[in-house]
């Protein structure tokens, strides 16, 4: 225990920055990305940042996709393009309910 305990004086706590979605969350439900949170920290948790990076790695990863969605944005583009290229060629036609067209 520290001679002088800065943290509890100033009523911060330095261990807990990092995980935004462990806070207290609105109505006591857990956050989005609550579960892949716990599984990275309970990964790398008494192994030190240099083992964690490389052994934690696919638990860092999940938990930062379902923060960022970055992966599912690019596969949402890719549709969409290939979408696009086939109403180009003729080969596919838009349903009138996706043309913003009332059905008849």
């Amino acid at each position: 225990m520290p001679f002088v305990d800065v943290q509890s004086r100033l009523g911060i706590n330095v261990d807990r920055w990092m995980q935004t979605q462990s806070g207290v969350q609105p109505y006591k439900k857990a956050a989005r990305c609550h579960a892949f949170e716990k599984e990275w920290i309970e990964c790398a948790h008494g192994i030190g940042q240099t083992r964690a990076k490389q052994e934690c790695k696919l638990e860092y990863e999940d938990f930062y996709e379902c923060m960022h969605r970055q992966k599912m944005r690019e596969r949402l583009s890719t549709i969409r393009k290939q979408r696009e290229k086939l109403i180009k060629e003729g080969k596919y036609t838009v349903p009138p309910c996706h043309s913003g067209q009332e059905e008849v």
